[in-house]
């Protein structure tokens, strides 16, 4: 890089590190997102909830139907990224 593209960009500088920044908090934003480990964690609370009986079976089915079609989104999303 020549001395004059070096000080004509030199203003757009931190504009570059921040884009940069704000990337990679998205980036570990969507990981968390997408990690099917906490779901997988929640589907066994739950189910030793519904046995210890601390909720009923209604709760139980609408809460793992909840989980499961997040899993399913996780599934797709895992799919579709590279």
């Amino acid at each position: 890089m020549g001395l004059f593209t070096s000080l004509f960009t030199l203003p757009i500088a931190p504009v570059k590190g921040v884009v940069w920044a704000a990337q990679r908090v998205a980036e570990k934003a969507e990981d968390e997102y997408y990690d099917p480990v906490p779901v997988w964690r929640e589907l066994a609370d739950l189910e030793r909830q519904l046995l210890s009986g601390e909720i009923d079976q209604d709760t139980f089915d609408r809460r793992e139907d909840e989980l499961i079609d997040r899993l399913e989104e996780i599934a797709e999303f895992r799919q579709q990224s590279p």
